[in-house]
């Protein structure tokens, strides 16, 4: 099976062909071109460097978010494009969940994963070790660092909890994290609390990888219904709500 995997979630975006779950080829978004102009270029290389034509490729995988807004659009319209053209399955797939597949709890642990929102807050998500895969406790949030830290103590309920995320400085530079890590009872309890694993940022093998997963369970996504995940509302929706309230107060 050859798949496609794309994110263009953030800056740090990169596209993947595999083979089954093998990473054949990557090409990095490592230069400040806007996405509509960079990705369909660096696809074309990285078909070329594995050796494989467009009609090759069996399914498309593209995250699906959290991240950028425009982002997040482009990768997401790209697939469900092809989808619509060629009749090949697509999977759409979490970056946080992409993240957590990287991490190698034991049953009955935890994975708590995050990525820089920016505005000092982080996109998070927790998930449990189950015997059938790995099962995400409660929604993706975007969420102050300490906050989400306070929140997957709170559902872990004393279990091990490994972290890892593209940016963990977002988290371990945080008093809370500092004040946990004096904490010799919590140390242990969960065996990652002094260490956040800093995961590469280019996500497209994981991503792919998730997604021949989905595959071979038959997980596919419809492309009508392939939703960004933006987990928060846009600076255009939220400057908008700002004014009809300023102008509600206003009249009244």
């Amino acid at each position: 099976m050859n798949l496609l995997a794309l994110d263009t979630c953030d800056s740090r975006g990169s596209v993947s062909v595999l083979r089954d779950d093998e990473v054949v080829q990557t090409v990095e978004h490592d230069n400040g071109d806007d996405y509509s102009i960079w990705l369909l270029p660096a696809i074309d290389r990285a078909l070329q460097a594995s050796r494989l034509n467009f009609a090759d490729i069996d399914v498309y995988v593209a995250a699906s978010g959290p991240g950028s807004f425009t982002g997040v659009r482009v990768g997401l319209t790209t697939v469900k494009a092809w989808a619509e053209v060629t009749g090949k399955p697509v999977a759409g797939v979490s970056r946080l969940e992409a993240l957590a597949s990287q991490s190698a709890p034991a049953p009955g642990e935890f994975v708590a994963t995050f990525t820089n929102a920016q505005r000092k807050q982080i996109f998070g998500a927790l998930y449990r070790s189950e015997a059938s895969g790995l099962h995400r406790i409660g929604e993706e949030a975007v969420i102050g660092p300490e906050a989400f830290l306070a929140w997957a103590v709170q559902n872990a309920a004393g279990a091990p909890i490994h972290w890892i995320s593209t940016d963990p400085e977002m988290l371990a530079e945080t008093e809370a994290w500092a004040d946990r890590q004096k904490d010799g009872a919590a140390r242990l309890v969960d065996n990652a609390t002094a260490r956040i694993e800093a995961a590469s940022p280019i996500l497209a093998p994981a991503i792919g990888q998730v997604g021949y997963r989905f595959a071979m369970m038959k997980q596919f996504t419809d492309p009508l219904r392939l939703d960004a995940n933006y987990v928060r509302r846009s600076d255009a929706e939220v400057s908008w709500i700002d004014r009809q309230e300023r102008a509600s107060k206003t009249a009244s």
